[in-house]
This record gives C-alpha cells, sequence and structure tokens, in this order.
C-alpha cells in the first residue's frame, strides 16, 4: 500500500517552472532518496508534500483522508531552527504541544523518542549547547513527535561532519521500521547504504525512480580490473580481441573492462593469467555503483 501518491506535480515561480510534471507513489514503510544536484527541484517537491508551498498543478493523495495533509507528515528542513535557550526535553514537549498534544502526552512521547535518537545524556542540556549530530537528532525527533505516517528529511546529513553523518545514518536505518521515510540527498552513497527505493530528479524532472536494485538493474555494468608489474598497453590488443570483453581502457599499469557474466568472465582472466604467467599483482571485479548509475542517467 502506498502511504502518499502524487500525480502531475507542477510548481512555478514567475517564468521558472521549477517541478515538471513529477508523478510517484511512496510505499508504506519503505525508505525512499530523492537524488539530484542541486538546483534539481528536490525541496520545491519536498515542501510541497509536507504543505508549506502550494502545488501550481497537480495532486498529493495520502493513505489518510485529512483536511491538512500535515497531520500525517513530520517534516524536518534543510536548516532547522530550534530555540536555543530551550533544553532538548523542553524543545520537544513544546512541539508535541504545539501539534495537538496534551502536555503529559507529549511529555511521554518525548521520553521515548529522546532514548530512539541517543540524547539521554543531553536532554537536559540547552540546545544552544548541542553539536551539529546532536541538534540534527533532535529535529528528527521533533519530526516524529506527533507519530506521523511519513517522515520527510531536506538534506539531513549534508552539514554535518563524517561523525555526524554516520550518527544520522543509523538511526535512518533503525527508523525504517518504524515509519515511512522519504530524505533528499545528493550524496549517493547515502541513499545505497540506507534506502529501499530511490527517485532521480534533473531540471524539475522525475526522470528514473523504483526499488534501488531495479534501478541499478537496468544500468547494470560489470566491471574487471587488472593491476600489473608493468605498463598494461602489453596485454591491451590481446583482451581487446576477445568477444566477451568491452569497452576496454588502459591506464598506466591499470587494465579495466566491462564483461557480460562476472563470475564465467573472471574465470575466463584467471584462466589467461595462469596459462601466460602475468605478472598481475591486483584483481578487481565490482558492480556498477548507484552514483555510476546516477551519473549515467543524469548524461543521458
Amino acid at each position: 500500500m502506498n502511504v502518499l501518491e502524487v500525480a502531475y506535480l507542477e510548481k512555478r515561480y514567475r517564468e521558472k517552472l521549477a517541478v515538471k510534471n513529477v508523478s510517484f507513489g511512496l510505499k508504506e514503510g519503505a525508505c525512499t532518496a530523492l537524488l539530484g544536484p542541486n538546483g534539481a527541484g528536490k525541496t520545491t517537491i519536498l515542501k510541497m508534500l509536507a504543505g508549506i508551498v502550494r502545488p501550481t498543478r497537480g495532486s498529493i493523495h495520502t493513505a489518510v483522508p485529512s483536511e491538512d495533509i500535515r497531520e500525517m507528515i513530520g517534516y524536518l528542513p534543510q536548516y532547522p531552527a530550534f530555540f536555543e535557550w530551550m533544553t532538548g526535553m523542553e524543545f520537544l514537549i513544546f512541539s508535541g504541544e504545539i501539534s495537538g498534544m496534551a502536555k503529559g502526552d507529549s511529555r511521554k512521547q518525548a521520553e521515548e523518542l529522546i532514548a530512539m535518537v541517543g540524547l539521554q545524556e543531553g536532554k537536559d542540556r540547552k540546545v544552544g549547547q548541542y553539536s551539529g549530530g546532536m541538534k540534527q537528532r533532535l529535529g528528527i525527533a521533533q519530526a516524529l513527535i506527533h507519530k506521523p505516517l511519513l517522515l520527510i528529511l531536506d538534506e539531513p546529513v549534508s552539514a554535518l561532519d563524517p561523525f555526524g553523518r554516520r550518527e544520522v545514518l543509523e538511526l535512518l536505518k533503525s527508523l525504517n521500521k518504524e515509519t515511512t521515510i522519504l530524505f533528499s540527498t545528493h550524496i549517493l552513497n547515502d541513499a545505497e547504504q540506507i534506502c529501499d527505493e530511490v527517485l532521480f530528479l534533473h531540471d524539475g524532472e522525475l526522470i528514473e525512480g523504483g526499488p534501488i536494485e531495479e534501478v541499478k538493474a537496468r544500468y547494470n555494468r560489470l566491471k574487471i580490473k587488472l593491476h600489473f608489474d608493468e605498463d598494461s598497453k602489453k596485454f591491451f590488443g590481446f583482451l581487446k580481441e576477445k568477444e566477451w570483453i568491452h569497452n576496454i581502457i588502459s591506464d598506466g599499469k591499470q587494465l579495466s573492462f566491462e564483461v557480460s557474466d562476472l563470475e564465467r568472465d573472471r574465470s575466463r582472466i584467471f584462466s589467461c593469467i595462469s596459462e601466460y604467467g602475468w605478472d598481475v599483482t591486483k584483481f578487481e571485479s565490482s558492480q556498477q555503483s548507484l552514483e555510476e548509475v546516477f551519473m549515467e542517467v543524469m548524461n543521458r
């Protein structure tokens, strides 16, 4: 079942069409990444879904009928603002109350969320004393305070150092069991680590999307890289003649190429190495990463 469905969504700012005819669905319990370069329209789409910006055209339907879509959505903007004179606990309780929760319910939920996001030691410290990673975890907690069906996060790790990024990514992994997640990022490795589905956005248009493994399979490239103790050009001609080797590239002491069957053709290469006594210092084989797929899709 889809928690949310978007159909023919558009947003125009004067002469600029920032989002163009975008349609997609978000599966219940899935983590979906909205991927695209800066200026692709990611933030505009998220703001429309969160009820902050009104679409110029199109529709947004949810699994739960409601006059206000914001009742079922938790939202964290790219640059969240806090009352830094409040403690983390005070801020969460306040966030629950302004979302319509009774004070007692808000306090109980805040206690649970503080534990979930790992802020027990900092719950009574002022938010102004928090690190970037702690603030981001607090921001995620406030987005969850009213138990939304959908959590929307705009570039949740882009401003964090490597330690803060790791903290937040691990948190998102655990949250995927609790709610449906949609987050935007331009860091492809983050999406590949934690997401079930991806949406590729370019210049306001949705140009690819679906389950992450299916998207990668559509652009699958099986690669082998050989490292030699001498110039790889010596072996270039021999391997180029093999009909099962494609797009071969010689780069100093390295030789890389694509194959159609990784297991079969890896065995063929091992046979060549053994039969001809090639001085191979390193052998690498891999499938195309999400980042490589993204670059191929963007450059079409």
